[in-house]
């Protein structure tokens, strides 16, 4: 039956398929304006209650024009995600609709609201792998921009009766940039002894030390030049301007959504500042599995040293928010494991603690020590240049080695010539350009880790203002090493209205209204997963990098163990309600004791866990050429250079063996570090 209904479904989503053309500004028709403006208000319904003072249940997506700030957010999709978004509006559009939730032949427009939220609800639940997507790819856009979404001009309606208070403050006009990246007014060309490609936590280490060693460094960077003068802390406008895709990227089938850095400074830059070095056991099998002995070097772990001092990583501003202190307090009842993590960060403590909440939006104060602070403003200062919204096509090759690259500015050519090679440019789009520029192992693009995360919420009885405050200062590794060192971390995620708007389950409209009234007592843990059985990145026709992932019955295991160790935790810690991370599951209530919930529990493996029935999200992305002595399986060598090219470097999280199994910026800063010194060593200037 779920064969048939498959293969329906298919040919009717052939038939509404639009063949045309998708511009790089993306249009939507009147019609399908019109149908996605109706499926957004089922999704935010208006809500009959007696008592409103904030017209909260009244407003429907529409009051607030969420489908036309969706089309907007379309120009950040691939061409492939562009062309499905269409074909699913063209499905809710027609008749046939009815076949998918077996009800009324009417389009969605045409529907009255509760069948509307029906035909939702049936998506959500049906053995229908598009269904499910199309559900979760709309509810996660709806959501998002409903609640994150906000300009000088315009005040978010929802944010009073949510009791979310929106940007703290504005950022200083006066605040210096120093970096002046080049201005490119003409198909140009450059010299230079080194171009790196990307700026995040790896290149940005790499443009330093041998900027300071004196080599001539170009660093190209796609994304923007952000600075606190630039960082609103408006989540919709600060996660579209300095993440990858506007924050819309995912897997090709949607099921999880992965945020990178795409600016200067990368991750770096709008990360939550954990600073963890590599676990010593996953640094003895990326030794031994991979035959990478550096990794047990007293050299390795002197480059593990110098990041940490330049960074200023340590936990003297790892001050509680009350949410890590939930953590630690219900773990500790548990019996269970508890720690510090350490920041690189310098002089939070000089500010109103409140404003380190929205560091994942740019820090507004300059005290996140990202390479953007440290490593990146060193090479500048020592005449290193820079480009910026610059998109690197490739690497130009010549008899074996690598000659420089090829890029794009605003419509013009940049060649750079360099006698090195790094592409820093992250495991998304590093194996993106090598394959673009003719490299054939066939290892590139294998193994993507991405740490699949869930975030299980508690309804605790007190306020806990989960925005304000240290972001992730606490941790549990109480479960990393479940089976072998595998297993899962348990951390405090920074929330933000627009992403707990995606996180939360939607039950239906009223029922996720309800949820998101409870934003301000929210305290969340993030279980992340460290993942054994990978996935892939391959080429669209445009060359363009497509995510490819489905989480492996092995790692699932660990995820659903940490959702019940966060659970425990919830309860330990006195919280009063529990959210899953399900689509199918209503809040359960931890009022009933311990007993209750441990049957509730002890049911949880058996729900239903395939793609787009519970939100995956993921912030680490690693392993795509990975580094290894067996020139056969791995793309990267110890050095860091790619055994096809020579001179031609990788400094990201892509030469990572396995995953990481903790937050893996200092780990990238490490492997980055260690291969500019074999750089510095090898070559003269």
């Amino acid at each position: 039956m779920l064969l048939f209904h498959t293969r329906i479904l298919r040919n009717l989503t052939k038939s509404c398929a639009v063949q045309s053309y998708i511009p790089d500004q993306m249009t939507l028709t009147p019609k399908q304006q019109s149908t996605l403006r109706a499926v957004c208000n089922a999704f935010i319904p208006s809500v009959d209650m007696p008592s409103d003072p904030h017209r909260f249940y009244a407003l429907k997506a529409s009051d607030f024009e969420v489908a036309e700030k969706i089309t907007l957010a379309l120009d950040h999709l691939s061409e492939q995600q562009q062309q499905d978004f269409i074909t699913l509006l063209n499905l809710l559009s027609s008749p046939i609709l009815g076949l998918t939730w077996f009800g009324a032949w009417k389009s969605v427009t045409n529907l009255a609201p509760e069948d509307a939220e029906k035909m939702l609800q049936t998506w959500s639940k049906s053995p229908i792998p598009l269904l499910r997507q199309g559900f979760h790819s709309l509810k996660k856009l709806t959501t998002f921009l409903l609640y994150g979404y906000s300009d000088e001009a315009t005040n978010n309606p929802t944010w009073a009766a949510i009791k979310y208070p929106g940007p703290l403050s504005k950022p200083r006009a006066d605040a210096p940039k120093p970096i002046q990246p080049l201005a490119v007014t003409q198909d140009t060309i450059f010299a230079c002894d080194v171009v790196i490609v990307g700026s995040g936590a790896g290149g940005g280490v790499v443009a330093g030390e041998l900027a300071e060693a004196g080599f001539d460094v170009i660093v190209v960077e796609k994304g923007k030049y952000g600075a606190e003068r630039d960082f609103t802390q408006r989540e919709a406008e600060m996660i579209g301007a300095y993440y990858e895709a506007g924050g819309a990227y995912s897997t090709n089938n949607g099921s999880v959504s992965i945020f990178a850095g795409s600016c200067l400074g990368g991750g770096t830059t709008i990360n939550w500042t954990a600073a963890l070095r590599t676990p010593d056991y996953v640094l003895a099998e990326w030794a031994k599995n991979h035959a990478n002995p550096h990794f047990l070097t007293p050299e390795y772990q002197r480059s593990f040293e110098a990041i940490e001092q330049a960074t200023h990583i340590d936990t003297v501003e790892s001050q509680h928010n009350l949410q890590n202190q939930a953590l630690e307090r219900g773990a500790k009842a548990l019996g269970y494991h508890t720690t510090i993590i350490p920041r690189n960060s310098n002089g939070c403590a000089a500010h109103d603690c409140t404003m380190c909440g929205y560091c994942s939006l740019g820090c507004q104060q300059g005290t996140k020590m990202g390479v953007l602070k440290t490593y990146l403003e060193r090479a500048n200062s020592k005449g290193a240049r820079f480009l910026v919204e610059t998109d690197v096509k490739k690497v130009t090759v010549r008899e074996g080695k690598a000659t420089g690259v090829e890029a794009e500015y605003q419509g013009h050519s940049v060649t750079i010539k360099a006698n090195i090679v790094v592409v820093a440019a992250g495991s998304i789009h590093t194996p993106a350009l090598l394959l673009r520029s003719g490299l054939q192992h066939p290892h590139i693009g294998k193994h993507l880790h991405l740490h699949p995360t869930v975030s299980v919420a508690g309804i605790y009885p007190e306020p806990m203002n989960p925005w304000w405050g240290n972001m992730m200062t606490a941790l549990s590794n109480e479960i990393t090493q479940v089976t072998g060192n595998w297993g899962a971390k348990l951390e405090t995620p920074p929330i933000h209205s627009g992403l707990l708007g995606m996180a939360l389950p939607w039950l239906s409209g009223k029922a996720h209204k309800e949820g998101m009234l409870k934003a301000a007592q929210i305290g969340a843990f993030i279980v992340l997963t460290r993942d054994r059985d990978g996935g892939s990145i391959t080429l669209d026709k445009r060359g363009k990098p497509v995510a490819h992932y489905n989480i492996s019955p092995f790692d699932l295991t660990h995820l659903q163990r940490g959702i019940q160790e966060a659970a425990r935790i919830h309860q330990q810690a006195g919280a009063e309600e529990v959210y899953f991370p399900h689509n199918h599951q209503a809040p359960f209530s931890l009022k009933n004791g311990v007993q209750a919930l441990e049957m509730k529990l002890r049911e949880l493996p058996s729900w239903r866990w395939k793609a787009n029935d519970y939100p995956l999200f993921s912030a680490h992305q690693m392993g795509t050429c990975r580094m290894g002595g067996n020139r056969a399986t791995h793309p990267t060598s110890p050095e860091g250079e790619l055994y096809e090219v020579k001179n031609l470097f990788v400094a990201d999280s892509s030469p990572f063996p396995e995953a990481s199994g903790a937050n893996p910026m200092l780990s990238i800063q490490a492997m980055a570090h260690y291969t500019a010194q074999g750089i510095k060593s090898r070559y003269s200037v």
